[in-house]
């Protein structure tokens, strides 16, 4: 029989970290994180990282694990996250994937094979070499012309991400989004429930604006500040997350602190409405929308406990 597995998920600041808590203290559970950058040391902030003392005692997973300098993609994450769920299992706990990046969560629930390889092709020696000698957005801009969606899930610094993609489409003639998105159709190997807590736009978008103040008051630009003197830039994946790359940009003299707070605040609003337009198109998964339950963060809890029971008893 397949094992058990729950999934919390929704837009950023929605509430996530503590409903997540008190289901693993009511499901005897362990979380996983499905985040990109709270996977990352020294980056507590930005990301909205669970303290400590905020964890109860609750194992967590891919959380701290990384270096800054470190690249973590789709793949990494999968792997990682496999290695936890077995860990889980293995201490007779529930594991929960708690999170806002829905194509991590996808991916690992259907097990996707993304054609990962070590090898050295040539063609690979020659994309590694135009994109030192003529920049990552060239590679980028190839990628877009012959396979439009991956370029638009992959950054351009992520680097190995462009050239593998443009490797396989060379490889076999079709694009590595079209082999992905067979790949998400398989059948999942657990026996999972897919909550998606959500909340009225206005007031989201309202605690988003909130969120980030309270970022700037509890020291972001400091923390952004000592990962620059670490030699992190704006080359490294890590500092592509929302926060970093906007403070990292006023201080290298691109735009004041007040223009970089505002983009903050606007590229934030989008990435939930992305969120929220991504978890609309899954199959499989339980709304939850905090206004139908007045805000009562018990009925929210017995509700996902209720759900739980019957769909896994």
């Amino acid at each position: 029989m397949k094992k058990p597995l729950l999934i919390l998920t929704g837009p950023t600041a929605v509430g996530k970290t503590g409903l997540s808590i008190e289901l693993a203290k009511q499901l005897n559970g362990s979380i996983i994180s499905a985040d990109s950058m709270q996977v990352y040391k020294y980056m507590n902030i930005g990301s909205a990282k669970i303290r400590r003392e905020e964890m109860y005692g609750i194992p967590h997973y891919l959380i701290d694990v990384l270096e800054p300098q470190e690249e973590f993609h789709v793949a990494r994450f999968q792997q990682m996250a496999k290695d936890a769920v077995k860990e889980i299992y293995k201490k007779g706990r529930l594991p929960i994937l708690v999170g806002g990046t829905g194509f991590y969560i996808q991916a690992f629930l259907k097990d996707v094979d993304f054609t990962e390889d070590s090898g050295q092709s040539p063609l690979r020696k020659e994309l590694e070499k135009k994109a030192e000698l003529e920049g990552n957005y060239i590679l980028h801009q190839r990628l877009k012309d012959v396979d439009p969606v991956s370029a638009g899930g992959i950054h351009p610094n992520n680097v190995k991400r462009v050239i593998r993609a443009l490797e396989y489409y060379y490889e076999t003639g079709t694009p590595i989004s079209q082999h992905n998105a067979r790949q998400m159709e398989k059948e999942s190997p657990y026996r999972f429930v897919y909550f998606v807590l959500n909340d009225e736009r206005s007031r989201l978008y309202d605690r988003i604006n909130r969120r980030v103040d309270q970022m700037m008051e509890q020291g972001l630009l400091s923390e952004v500040s000592r990962l620059k003197e670490m030699g992190c830039s704006n080359q490294m994946v890590s500092m592509q997350g929302l926060g970093y790359k906007e403070l990292l940009a006023y201080l290298d003299g691109v735009y004041t602190l007040e223009e970089a707070v505002e983009i903050i605040k606007r590229d934030t609003r989008h990435f939930a409405k992305r969120q929220i337009t991504w978890f609309k198109r899954e199959k499989e998964v339980i709304w939850i929308n905090k206004p139908e339950f007045g805000y009562d963060e018990d009925r929210i809890l017995d509700a996902i406990l209720s759900i739980w029971k019957e769909k896994i008893s």
